[in-house]
């Protein structure tokens, strides 16, 4: 059986109208899909950038079986596939013209997409990130919580919330969404974000979560400064978001930890939540023999153009 026939569009609602059906069959692995392009409908298609995000589907024998997504200037973004379709999207990207700085994908996925561009496009695939997937089984307290209490973020923690947005990006090494004060005013205008906060009014942590899309809510981002780590703090305000998908009708709570971070993993874990699915990031580098071929080209193009205008 072939790999089927690829489609590709800018259109956002002509996606879904195809790929939404099959991207809702599976809320918990296609978390990422689910929310970005709800984020898209309700900003509008310019709210991640000047270059227009491209959507995807994959079609056989008149099913949808797979999809992605990429919102310039970050990775492409993709649904578990084969390794044939991995490579005939591989193919097709590429015949198309199109350069990807890298692509997230479950680690199978991720993997044979990385080595069918390289192929096809000659650019070195590094390993920036393994990520695990988790989903929420039975909620559950680690212990007894710091002193303090959770609340949700509001306008006057503006400010605080802009700063730890920005040093959280930073920390990652990730190309935000937006920018903070966009991602700040939008989340305390849909209380969106947990804070704890201490006896003694000092905020320590926050807890993030997106909008429920298909009956599942992702926590994203959870950030303490480092110097306030190791004091239960983390622990506690994802315990409260988490309480807070559920109370709001949530019927998968999940998130994404770095597989190399193991006091993350293993919080998770003790609050309840469960690995569904390991992923891979990977980033697209030229190789040091394609870099020197194109400069060469470059270069000789160059000296024509110019040569013509003389």
């Amino acid at each position: 059986m072939g790999p089927g026939q690829w489609h590709l569009t800018e259109d956002i609602d002509g996606f879904l109208d195809q790929a939404g059906d099959f991207l809702q069959s599976r809320p918990a692995l296609h978390t990422i899909p689910l929310t970005v392009t709800e984020s898209l409908r309700e900003r509008g298609m310019d709210a991640y950038g000047a270059e227009a995000p491209i959507f995807g589907w994959l079609e056989r024998e008149g099913e949808v079986r797979a999809a992605f997504f990429r919102t310039p200037p970050r990775r492409l973004v993709l649904t578990p596939l084969t390794p044939d379709e991995a490579d005939a999207l591989a193919a097709h990207l590429a015949n198309s013209g199109r350069l990807l700085p890298g692509v997230s994908a479950d680690h199978d996925t991720a993997t044979s997409f990385a080595e069918a561009w390289q192929r096809h496009m000659g650019m070195t695939p590094l390993l920036h990130e393994r990520q695990r997937l988790y989903r929420l089984g039975v909620l559950t307290l680690p212990g007894p919580p710091p002193a303090g209490w959770g609340r949700v973020a509001g306008e006057q923690d503006r400010e605080q919330l802009m700063r730890w947005h920005q040093e959280f990006v930073d920390a990652i090494g990730g190309v935000a969404s937006s920018d903070s004060s966009s991602w700040a005013d939008t989340r305390i205008a849909s209380g969106r974000v947990m804070l704890w906060q201490t006896p003694d009014g000092t905020l320590v942590s926050m807890a993030g979560a997106t909008p429920m899309v298909a009956g599942q809510i992702r926590v994203a981002p959870v950030y303490t400064p480092a110097h306030l780590r190791g004091r239960g703090y983390a622990g506690a305000v994802a315990v409260e978001v988490s309480r807070a998908a559920l109370a709001a009708g949530a019927a998968e709570v999940v998130l994404f930890a770095d597989l190399a971070n193991p006091t993350s993993n293993g919080l998770y874990q003790r609050i309840g939540y469960r690995p569904v699915s390991d992923f891979a990031l990977y980033d697209f580098s030229w190789s040091e023999a394609e870099t020197a071929r194109t400069t060469l080209e470059d270069s000789i193009i160059g000296s024509a153009a110019s040569a013509s205008a003389i």
